[in-house]
């Protein structure tokens, strides 16, 4: 009940915000986007990527050196951006600031991305990062969630991968305690677990640094039976 009362008021505040006049954040030309063609074209260069945890790589690579030695839980992984200028700032906005009117530009960007209109559209599913209960409330709406609705519409399901329980916040630490905080904190809907089985998901998350989350969040869909799992995020970090 609290995650569709938030969900519906973020929707509605997005709405209202898209509607407004506004100027280019970055170069604040106006009347402009979020962020103009220009911006777009400037700072969201496409490069090469591992086609299975999204790092930048040498041009004609196609996974890089840790994915090789230890595969990941995705089998493929794309990301719009680096996360840098003007990227991260509008990140933090949208997520830390409670600015829904970032969705629409962010999955804007997301859908440009190459290869990312092809795994939307052989998904049977699109599933949102859950947040717990209590960051849910705080920030009073899930900033994946309304990514996946503006990039998925009908294929968006916000309830079937479930958080368990609340982590310590993943930003700041180190890839190994990252993992050992996201032990067995998802899971599939109970009731709807044997739905999963045979599925091509994709996984909607804003940012990814170690993996760790979505490939926690790979392992309890694997576990459920999804016969390929793709994540998409907006932008990646350098960290691996």
């Amino acid at each position: 009940m609290l995650y569709k009362m938030l969900a519906g008021t973020s929707r509605r505040i997005g709405a209202l915000v898209d509607r407004l006049p506004s100027q280019c954040a970055v170069c604040h030309a106006w009347p402009a986007r979020r962020v103009c063609d220009g911006c777009a074209a400037r700072f969201a260069q496409p490069r090469a990527r591992c086609t299975r945890c999204a790092l930048a790589v040498p041009e004609g690579v196609s996974e890089c050196g840790a994915c090789l030695r230890e595969p990941p839980g995705l089998d493929a992984c794309f990301a719009a951006v680096d996360y840098g200028y003007p990227w991260a700032c509008a990140i933090a906005e949208f997520k830390f600031r409670s600015d829904p009117g970032w969705a629409k530009a962010l999955a804007t960007l997301l859908r440009s991305t190459p290869w990312v209109e092809p795994a939307l559209d052989a998904a049977d599913r699109v599933l949102p990062v859950p947040l717990s209960r209590e960051r849910l409330h705080q920030r009073g709406f899930n900033q994946a969630a309304l990514l996946a609705r503006h990039i998925a519409g009908p294929k968006m399901d916000a309830t079937l991968l479930l958080r368990l329980r609340a982590t310590e916040a993943q930003s700041g630490l180190p890839r190994s305690q990252r993992l050992r905080n996201l032990q067995s904190a998802f899971a599939i809907e109970p009731h709807r677990a044997a739905s999963v089985r045979g599925q091509r998901i994709v996984v909607v998350d804003d940012v990814m640094t170690t993996g760790a989350t979505l490939n926690a969040a790979a392992q309890a869909l694997r576990e459920a039976g999804a016969a390929h799992i793709t994540a998409i995020v907006v932008a990646r970090t350098e960290l691996n």
